[in-house]
């Protein structure tokens, strides 16, 4: 992820608000855009609002804004985008052909090359209880791919049985914006390759929402290993079975399991002998025990590791018996 990838996301005519913004993308976390307010930017947790320079202005308690040690309390010369220039940066996105991500867009969201992923609002065209489309986009919130490779290798040789060298079934726990999805892509990537004496596995990945592989026109953004396939914009329990009747993985990875048909699936995958690695919202191990719908995979008692990622991206490894390992 570099420069120019954040900047292609806008039209030439826009690119240079969001140079400096662009050129410090290890740290960008979001690029907030709400017609006719202060265009906003998310980087290592701090806000920032971009004038029409280009600039970013910290972002103080009462709204007011800081640069250099000097405070305004006035967003008077912050960058704003009208209706007309957010429709014209939307098309951009969707490489002017909205339509191509129509399925997508029902969702409220898009994947644009680089893995970045795009989350729309405005006004919702619904028929019956689901969404048709959503059109007169007003809202953007640009997520910024960040892919960290090496951010497992201290996690993934635990994760091995030890008399098999076949993968643990395992849970990763975590509440949002603590890097899951980030651990979970790593893992992935480490497995499905192999190395220091293991074997590679083949890795099934079911991208319900485009944020592990990063998937653009279905080729994988990020690096997801040489022996992993991806199912991507598929529900999660439906893709889980496409996969084992089509592709024999050895690992299952899928993220954010949130329904007891996704439970339900899941113990399917594992007693048919497929390995499964599956994140979980949750602050601790007893928020997620506490989630009527995990009970019966808990019971089970399938899973060799549980991961826990705290606030201050702690990682903690248990083992099934809750000895820490990590």
């Amino acid at each position: 992820m570099d420069e120019m990838s954040i900047l292609k996301l806008f039209p030439k005519e826009m690119q240079s608000y969001f140079v400096i913004a662009a050129r410090k993308s290890q740290t960008l976390q979001e690029i907030r855009i709400r017609v006719g307010q202060p265009v906003r930017i998310l980087r290592s947790g701090a806000e920032y609002v971009l004038d029409n320079s280009g600039t970013e202005w910290l972002c103080r308690p009462g709204c007011a804004v800081q640069k250099s040690g000097k405070t305004r309390v006035s967003d008077y010369d912050a960058l704003c985008l009208d209706s007309r220039q957010l429709e014209n940066l939307f098309v951009h996105m969707c490489r002017y052909s909205p339509y191509a991500f129509g399925e997508e867009l029902r969702q409220g969201f898009l994947t644009v090359a680089g893995g970045h992923r795009i989350g729309v609002a405005g006004q919702v065209v619904a028929e019956g209880n689901s969404v048709r489309t959503i059109r007169n986009i007003r809202f953007l919130n640009i997520r910024i791919s960040h892919e960290i490779k090496g951010c497992a290798d201290t996690l993934v040789p635990l994760l091995y049985e030890e008399q098999t060298s076949r993968i643990y079934n395992v849970l990763i726990v975590s509440p949002p914006g603590m890097g899951k999805t980030t651990i979970l892509r790593d893992i992935v990537r480490q497995i499905s390759n192999g190395g220091s004496g293991k074997k590679g596995n083949t890795v099934a990945v079911i991208d319900e929402r485009s944020e592990i592989a990063g998937c653009f026109l279905g080729e994988p953004q990020n690096d997801v290993g040489v022996r992993t396939d991806v199912l991507d914009a598929c529900p999660k329990a439906l893709g889980m079975e496409m996969m084992l009747r089509s592709m024999s993985p050895d690992v299952m990875a899928v993220d954010e399991i949130a329904t007891a048909e996704d439970v339900t699936t899941l113990l399917r995958m594992m007693n048919c002998g497929v390995r499964v690695i599956a994140t979980v919202h949750g602050e601790s191990f007893a928020e997620m025990r506490a989630k009527p719908y995990l009970k019966p995979l808990l019971e089970a008692d399938y899973f060799g590791r549980f991961l826990l990622l705290a606030k201050g991206y702690q990682k903690m490894l248990y083992d099934r018996k809750g000895e820490r390992l990590l």
